[in-house]
């Protein structure tokens, strides 16, 4: 019966050392793959997060004790294995091999490629050792995604158009009138320059409703608590469309994730992006050519009604009341009127007045088309004389975008885009009513918004003149194109807003046939582990490698211990030199002479490990020279 070798105790705790390493390499590695996303608690998190230094330190610590462990167990390993090779015959140039795996080095021999090949890579997978578990320990920063759903209020449907309608007749309008808006006066303005200044390069951040817009709407509302803004409440008249403000109710929340037991940590900040039903418009302007009939414009019907030559100059001298006409289609005249300031004569200022009526045509220009579009025409006098008579074809869009809310400001992005159809008559019907308020409250008696808004982004953009038409005339149409588009987008957020504000339903709650469904993903910034692709399993590489190679020399010594005398313990060290020096000179080890030819023949010569319980010897097993002079007499 084999006798159990005495250093089975020490191949043992070497294996369970090496297990229990690993078994933590991979356990670790296995629960950041599994759940996808690890992280510590905020307290925690927030303590690395402002102390990155220290972080690093105990990381690399942790690593550097790993890898010189897992590394002393593989050296001891290789010298009880290497010790029991000596046994047989062994080459010099294998034993020197031997010794400097059993010391965590190398040999470099071009003629013994293989043993080089080895030994090199053996060093560099336990020089790999700290980075590994350097890279597997240390925590990174990462957005955590938290999948999100909610609804909304669906403005684009037969319910609301119906719904809409009806706060129409509650109010006594079959159309939007411009005493009912009041409110929408300074958003839309502001929406406009915003979108139109950032088109050209100017700063653009627009602010509704204690919500901060990246350059316009895009007809959304917030759909996340934290960037929902006002959280006031409205009075008995303040919904809908007497909407003037007020805490707009948020439907959405986190959508249960696969792992429940993990805790969701609050982060240092956090980002959204949704999927919401938006609205914009198309826009097209330019000049009205004299060839097309269709676009009637007459603005020569004025007359002075009130004058005081006595006035002081900070008093109205005079009133010039103005009767624009448009022919809308069908030859049906829309008139709308404005009244600017004159002074005594009756005469405006060439240089100090401006005067930029525009009207709104609510429907298409042909009877043969559908109604899904409006017009605005528009043109400039004294000091706007640079916008000749124009029209603008609009054309409102219903959306899908993506909106990111990040650091308070809400940025939004067009992903797709249909026109309207029939049942969306009521919504064009307001927007058109926004648009027709907005160019009527935008002249003053003196200027136009509209006017000074293109004047102040072409001077602020460009080097050239934007009088007597020496401008960039398509700068001057873009510009009113944003700036229309900016009036559209902030007119389906002030609807939106309306009805979604509080006390706009009962108990807050949107009914189901006016709901549109929002979707979306939070992202969390924290600090942890998360799924880095093949990085981990790099990392995870060297420890396995030399876990590896660790077993198989355990194992070897273990089954040549049980062929072997156990029961006599030697305290040779195949990697101490001193002892094969001593073991050398015990067995009178006779090499070649110390040059390079010497060298040579020497690596080749086969010694073998002799104790006899006396002494250990290191004899020579098989002379190179020797066994050629055997193989000529053969």
């Amino acid at each position: 019966m084999p006798r159990v070798p005495t250093n089975l105790l020490l191949h043992t705790v070497i294996i369970c050392s090496q297990v229990i390493i690993l078994a933590f390499g991979y356990g670790f590695l296995g629960a950041v793959l599994y759940y996808g996303y690890l992280s510590p608690p905020d307290q925690v998190g927030n303590l690395w997060k402002h102390h990155p230094q220290e972080l690093t330190m105990v990381v690399t610590l942790i690593a550097t004790v790993l890898s010189v462990t897992t590394a002393i167990l593989f050296t001891i390993s290789i010298k009880k294995a290497l010790k029991h090779r000596m046994s047989d015959p062994i080459s010099l140039v294998q034993l020197s091999a031997g010794v400097a795996l059993s010391k965590g080095s190398y040999i470099l021999r071009p003629e013994y490629l293989r043993l080089t090949t080895l030994t090199l890579f053996a060093f560099g997978v336990l020089r790999l050792l700290t980075a590994g578990w350097t890279t597997l320990l240390t925590p990174t920063y990462f957005l955590w995604p938290i999948q999100i759903r909610g609804s909304e209020l669906d403005i684009t449907g037969t319910a609301f158009s119906t719904l809409l309608y009806g706060e129409f007749q509650k109010q006594g309008l079959t159309d939007i009138q411009d005493s009912a808006f009041e409110v929408l006066d300074i958003g839309a303005m502001l929406s406009g320059v915003s979108a139109a200044g950032f088109t050209f390069g100017l700063p653009g951040t627009f602010n509704f409703n204690g919500a901060k817009y990246n350059v316009s709407t895009q007809g959304i509302v917030p759909t996340i608590e934290n960037y929902s803004g006002s959280d006031g409440v409205p009075g008995a008249n303040g919904t809908r469309l007497g909407f003037s403000g007020g805490n707009v109710t948020v439907n959405t929340g986190q959508i249960p994730g696969e792992h429940t037991s993990v805790t969701i940590p609050q982060g240092f900040s956090r980002n959204y992006s949704m999927w919401q039903q938006g609205l914009t418009a198309n826009i097209s302007c330019r000049a009205i050519d004299s060839s097309q009939t269709q676009y009637s414009w007459n603005t020569s019907n004025s007359s002075v009604i009130y004058t005081n030559a006595a006035a002081s100059n900070n008093s109205i001298t005079g009133l010039r009341l103005w009767n624009v006409t448009a022919n809308c289609g069908a030859n049906t005249p829309t008139t709308q009127e404005y009244v600017t300031m004159v002074d005594g004569s009756g005469n405006s200022s060439p240089s100090g007045s401006g005067f930029l009526p525009s009207v709104v045509c609510p429907g298409p220009m042909n009877i043969n088309q559908t109604y899904t579009s409006f017009t605005i025409l528009s043109q400039g006098f004294y000091k706007y004389r640079f916008l000749n008579p124009s029209v603008c074809e609009v054309i409102p869009l219903l959306t899908t975008v993506r909106a990111n809310y990040s650091n308070d400001l809400i940025s939004s992005e067009v992903k797709s885009s249909t026109p309207f159809r029939p049942e969306n008559a009521q919504l064009l019907s307001f927007v058109a009513g926004v648009a027709k308020f907005q160019s009527v409250n935008s002249q003053g008696l003196l200027s136009s918004t509209i006017g000074d808004t293109i004047y102040s982004i072409y001077s602020s953009t460009t080097n050239t003149s934007i009088d007597d038409n020496l401008g960039n005339q398509t700068q001057v149409y873009k510009e009113l194109e944003e700036y229309w588009r900016g009036v559209i987008e902030f007119s389906a957020t002030f609807l939106r807003s309306g009805f979604m504000v509080v006390g706009s339903f009962s108990n807050n709650t949107i009914p189901d046939d006016l709901v549109s469904p929002v979707n979306g993903t939070m992202y969390i910034s924290t600090i942890g582990w998360t799924r880095r692709s093949a990085t981990y399993l790099l990392a995870i590489l060297p420890i396995t490698t030399t876990t590896i190679l660790t077993f198989a020399c355990a194992l070897y010594s273990i089954l040549r211990a049980r062929k072997e005398d156990s029961s006599h313990r030697t305290i040779f060290d195949p990697s101490n030199p001193l002892h094969l020096i001593m073991a050398s000179a015990s067995g009178g080890l006779a090499l070649g002479d110390f040059n390079m030819q010497g060298i040579i023949d020497n690596e080749r010569v086969k010694v073998r490990l002799d104790d006899n319980r006396v002494k250990t010897m290191l004899v020579i097993a098989e002379q190179p020279n020797l066994v050629a002079s055997q193989e000529n007499l053969v």
